[in-house]
């Protein structure tokens, strides 16, 4: 009898097992509230944080963001012009996901990753959800290899490494954002894919920055993922979140990628508004008490990954010197240079070190206007090469004595001859710092700076003819001795043949054109 039971019991699974699996399974709610963008729902059991719900007749969607004890706080991606109270919604399964890949490059999309530059639809193989848990300690590098941004004041003395986060803060029209697209103007050839998110701005001042990029010929490797001013809360908030996963496509491919979120305090801004209509709790500056995790869970996605971590995403990339990064930038705009306040304490403590511009700098016409006494990078050295580690170890610390004994040389009338040098020296470190917006660089360039500056070959140029004799030099050598720049292996270190080779021709041309160069009128 027992095995007459059984045979049925085999049969009935049997007989389920060839059932239709395309009917997929799903959980209904109605709407009972729409206020700003906020969608409350009764009814929908079953359902995950940053799940996507969907309305009938295709309306749109809509992004699971709050869980009460009956209610479902959902914020919707489209309109809500359509939407009714009593409408029935229904779940997906799914998570927000974006379409990522290299058609990307060359592109400007919102944060869907729609395209919004009239150039036609994006073919796509692969989606991304646009959360996505940070790589492990295990599957992290040290970091230890440069990104090299054009600018000597960072190279030289604030230097950040490939798959670093490097916060850059300061007040409102300091160059915050011209200093980061000077940075991806300068990745031309260097082989790193760059990613720029922009949130909150003018549509006109992004339609500049394209301009510029397209001018540099630098958008063929930059993509732009865009949340104007004009469009809500719920895509502000999302948008770093979307070009982090576009930005992750490449470093998880084995490539070097850079990310750009300008800027987190207007992120901030809409994370809080979404929250306080949500009616959650705010805490210090009105801000939600989980505004830091918020930042934390973006900029931990940044990291040097090693073969092991490729390999999950991708099988082709088996060999073991194989490696992405993916490096971050966020900005952060203050408020009369308070960098105390409730936002930027939370990202500087998140990030590996921070570039401050300060605004009395840039107003007295020192541009870059970074301020070195505050700016650091945390990574430190490891992520210079050795040739700029040699011949800038010492460049903060004179800066620093300059800045130091032009105060006190301020309220004093007689000054000796050492202290006279010095101020000399520090005025010609200052202007050796200072560069022209979209001007970066090359470090061999840098270099060369550097090299007369630490064995004072500008002893006897005059301090505003700095630049004509950089420009000079360089020319020089490019004419003179083609071949030289092929020897110098920019990340070893200088050998003494180098050195001596170097002194010497640094020596003839000052010998042929530094009469020249001292009565030449910029």
């Amino acid at each position: 009898m027992l095995q007459k039971f059984s045979g049925i019991s085999k049969l009935i699974k049997e007989r389920i097992s060839k059932l239709d699996n395309s009917i997929s399974k799903y959980y209904e709610g109605t709407i009972i509230s729409i206020v700003d963008g906020i969608i409350k729902i009764i009814g929908l059991s079953k359902v995950l944080i940053n799940e996507l719900i969907e309305f009938p007749d295709n309306i749109g969607y809509a992004l699971i963001f709050d869980l009460d004890k009956y209610i479902v706080n959902a914020i919707s991606l489209t309109s809500c012009l359509n939407l009714t109270i009593g409408m029935k919604v229904r779940n997906t399964g799914k998570k927000l996901s974006i379409p990522v890949g290299k058609k990307l490059l060359g592109r400007i999309v919102n944060s869907l990753g729609e395209p919004i530059d009239d150039k036609g639809n994006i073919k796509y193989k692969e989606l991304y959800p646009i959360e996505y848990k940070s790589p492990s300690i295990i599957y992290r590098r040290s970091i230890n290899r440069p990104l090299c941004t054009g600018y000597k004041a960072i190279d030289s003395m604030i230097p950040i490494g490939l798959g670093q986060r490097e916060l850059i803060i300061g007040d409102r029209k300091t160059g915050k954002t011209s200093l980061v697209i000077d940075i991806i103007i300068n990745q031309y050839n260097l082989n790193v894919k760059c990613i720029y998110v922009s949130i909150g701005q003018k549509l006109s001042s992004i339609f500049n920055i394209v301009k510029k990029l397209e001018h540099y010929n630098a958008m063929s490797y930059t993509t732009i993922v865009v949340a104007t001013s004009s469009e809500n809360a719920v895509m502000q908030y999302i948008c770093p979140y979307s070009g982090c996963s576009i930005a992750e496509y490449f470093r998880n491919n084995g490539e070097d990628a850079l990310i750009i979120y300008d800027d987190l305090t207007k992120h901030a801004v809409s994370y809080r508004q979404i929250s306080l209509l949500l009616q959650r709790s705010p805490g210090r500056e009105a801000y939600p008490g989980d505004i830091f995790y918020l930042h934390s869970r973006l900029l931990e996605r940044s990291a040097y990954v090693n073969y092991k971590f490729i390999n999950k995403y991708n099988s082709n990339y088996s060999s073991k010197k194989n490696s992405g990064s993916l490096t971050a930038l966020p900005i952060v705009e203050t408020y009369e240079g308070d960098i105390s306040s409730f936002i930027p304490t939370n990202i500087i403590s998140i990030t590996d070190g921070q570039i401050f511009l300060e605004t009395n700098l840039f107003n007295s016409g020192i541009k870059p206007a970074i301020n070195p006494g505050i700016s650091v990078s945390r990574v430190g050295s490891a992520a210079q090469t050795k040739i700029m580690k040699y011949l800038c170890s010492s460049l903060r610390t004179s800066l620093s004595q300059y800045y130091e004994l032009l105060s006190f040389s301020q309220f004093s009338f007689d000054i000796d001859d050492q202290t006279n040098k010095q101020l000399i020296r520090g005025k010609k470190i200052v202007e050796i710092l200072k560069q022209k917006q979209y001007k970066p660089v090359s470090l061999f360039k840098q270099i060369l700076i550097f090299f007369s500056l630490k064995f004072n070959y500008l002893d006897d140029v005059n301090t505003d003819k700095i630049s004509i004799f950089e420009n000079k030099l360089y020319l020089y050598i490019k004419k003179y001795y083609p071949k030289f720049k092929h020897k110098i292996n920019l990340y070893k270190s200088l050998n003494k043949k180098l050195i001596s080779k170097l002194k010497m021709i640094i020596l003839n041309f000052k010998k042929q054109y530094l009469n020249m160069v001292n009565n030449f009128d910029k």
